[in-house]
């Protein structure tokens, strides 16, 4: 069984495919875009225009499922703010402006940007949560189903560790006091949105490994 993994981020694919395989002995190969010869449009950029995780993530699942054939599963995560009304939420990838911060990759310029709108705002009112919304399509019926995993924690006033990926730095597990990138890659996907979400889809595979038979071609 081979299973399609809507992303370009080779961090998430990685993580994601470590997760499944810890969860289930028996899950699908992942096949990334890459490795699927789907090259990249832009298209692409168009593909997450929602305000909700859930329709972000079908958005993507939908559309490389119907160009490829291939049972497909997207995600779409991001980070809630307590003390920014939930902020960044669906914009948490590109949540700071353009050109802001010169020199500085995305990740770097999200979390310069994030700690810069908290300054001055005391560790009480830091807390924040990691949300990850996975949905799998499966042609040619085209159904989905949507599987959720929320982390909470808090935002750090400086970055910890030098692991993980995105906002990892500086967002705090409640339980170990320990940034993301503080953690290893287990106790990670134990704790992490990530982790409960792919969870739950693989329960779901190992419930309905028939529904995975399809391989179309592009």
């Amino acid at each position: 069984m081979r299973l399609l993994l809507a992303t370009r981020s080779a961090d998430k694919a990685r993580e994601i495919a470590g997760i499944l395989a810890d969860a289930w002995p028996g899950a699908p190969r992942i096949v990334t875009l890459e490795e699927r010869g789907v090259t990249w449009t832009e298209a692409e950029e168009g593909l997450e225009p929602f305000d909700t995780f859930e329709e972000n993530a079908a958005s993507k699942a939908r559309y490389f499922a119907d160009l490829t054939g291939m049972p497909t599963v997207a995600d779409d995560s991001g980070l809630e703010v307590d003390a920014l009304g939930g902020r960044p939420g669906v914009r948490t990838r590109r949540f700071a402006p353009p050109d802001m911060y010169p020199g500085l990759d995305q990740d770097e310029a999200n979390n310069r940007h994030l700690l810069v709108r908290l300054d001055g705002v005391p560790p009480a009112r830091r807390g924040a949560r990691y949300v990850c919304v996975a949905c799998l399509v499966v042609p040619p019926s085209g159904t989905s189903v949507h599987f959720r995993g929320e982390a909470p924690g808090r935002i750090r006033s400086r970055p910890r560790g030098s692991g993980g990926f995105g906002y990892d730095p500086i967002f705090e597990d409640h339980l170990t006091a320990r940034s993301y990138a503080e953690l290893n890659a287990e106790e990670k996907n134990e704790r992490s949105h990530r982790g409960k979400a792919f969870r739950a889809l693989a329960r779901h595979l190992a419930l309905t490994p028939p529904t995975l038979g399809g391989d179309g071609e592009a």
